[in-house]
């Protein structure tokens, strides 16, 4: 009489729906992640491609002072020094492959395959993948709202709103209507003659109107839990919003530092030209040659990363706008393989049907 039940249902009802959000949830994080770790592959490989080239380059810088050694044009200090430079640059291939097998082992992970797999599908190398200069996200607060983790946070304020009415409930009186009936005989035979059904009904009442003190307070505790979670569910808003705007921030900035450095890279590789042809003719030291040369790789590496980071930063807006958790749509949460291994194991009934 007292909505005791019908609470108890809409607490139920909610706590299922925040479960479901939760695994939309975690579908947004993981394709967020699968597409993070690719960019990260590319722009790993990207990087390598960079080194890759300096290599070639310096290898050409080492012979010529060693041409200019031989006939006495320069000191061994300038072959060492490029030696040295070489080196350093050489050392950088292995980490980098470390680097990338890591983090194409993650994808495989991410992705439920054997890296053997994942080696066939992503092949040796690629380039980073290109990014819109724009992103039409729409309007961020109503996007926000769509997030799983969000509605999860919401209907768990439901399901604790419910819990408040069935803990008041108890302050009102229960109305029971027990009873029983039967069949009565001086012999079993005689049970099932005429007349020999017995039974009685008697309507209860119990209120616990003694405990008035413990119930109040156990009202009182479920509404001080209902607004913890109101400000959990704030926080959880909030939160969003940040992330959404460290998306677009970094998105935007990124791109500027992208059409920056790549006016440093090219300015980098003519100063790297210019300064082998001038040490070459013998105008300058090879000092010009080693900063020019240290110039060029640091720039295409940090232009490499820079590009990583545009793609990088729209895929957390995506993500932080919730993005992904659709693909659930029209399928079932558990895949049909695991279903029949299921059915073979236990007899689920009509439970694994929908």
């Amino acid at each position: 009489m007292w909505g005791r039940f019908r609470r108890g249902i809409e607490a139920a009802d909610a706590n299922l729906a925040a479960n479901m959000l939760d695994y939309d949830a975690v579908l947004v994080t993981l394709t967020g992640d699968v597409a993070l770790t690719y960019v990260t592959i590319r722009t790993l490989e990207q990087r390598l491609a960079y080194v890759r080239e300096n290599v070639k380059l310096q290898e050409k810088g080492l012979e010529l002072t060693e041409t200019r050694f031989t006939f006495g044009a320069v000191s061994q200090l300038d072959v060492q020094q490029s030696r040295a430079l070489l080196e350093g640059t050489r050392a950088l291939i292995p980490l980098l492959q470390t680097q990338i097998s890591r983090a194409r082992n993650t994808l495989s992970l991410l992705l439920a395959m054997p890296p053997s797999d994942l080696q066939e599908f992503l092949g040796e190398m690629g380039t980073i993948p290109g990014a819109p200069t724009q992103a039409a996200i729409g309007i961020p607060a109503d996007l926000i709202r769509r997030r799983p983790d969000v509605r999860a946070a919401e209907m768990v304020v439901a399901a604790q709103s419910a819990a408040i009415g069935v803990a008041t409930a108890d302050l009102y009186p229960q109305f029971v209507l027990a009873g029983s009936i039967g069949l009565t005989g001086e012999s079993f035979s005689d049970q099932f003659e005429s007349g020999s059904g017995s039974g009685f009904f008697s309507p209860l009442v119990n209120w616990n109107i003694f405990n008035y003190g413990r119930i109040r307070n156990n009202v009182r505790v479920q509404d001080a839990r209902f607004q913890q979670l109101v400000t959990v569910y704030e926080n959880v808003v909030l939160n969003a919003a940040r992330e959404v705007e460290d998306g677009l921030v970094g998105f935007l900035r990124a791109q500027e530092e992208v059409q920056h450095l790549q006016l440093a890279v090219a300015a980098s590789q003519k100063s790297v030209e210019l300064s082998l042809y001038q040490y070459e003719s013998g105008q300058i030291d090879f000092q010009r040659v080693l900063n020019s040369q240290g110039d060029l790789l640091g720039q295409q590496d940090s232009l490499a990363d820079a590009q990583g980071r545009v793609v990088n930063s729209l895929v957390s807006t995506y993500r932080a706008l919730g993005g992904g958790w659709q693909m659930r749509s029209g399928n079932s949460y558990v895949d049909p393989d695991t279903l029949n291994e299921m059915r073979e194991r236990t007899n689920w009934g009509e439970l694994l049907d929908n």
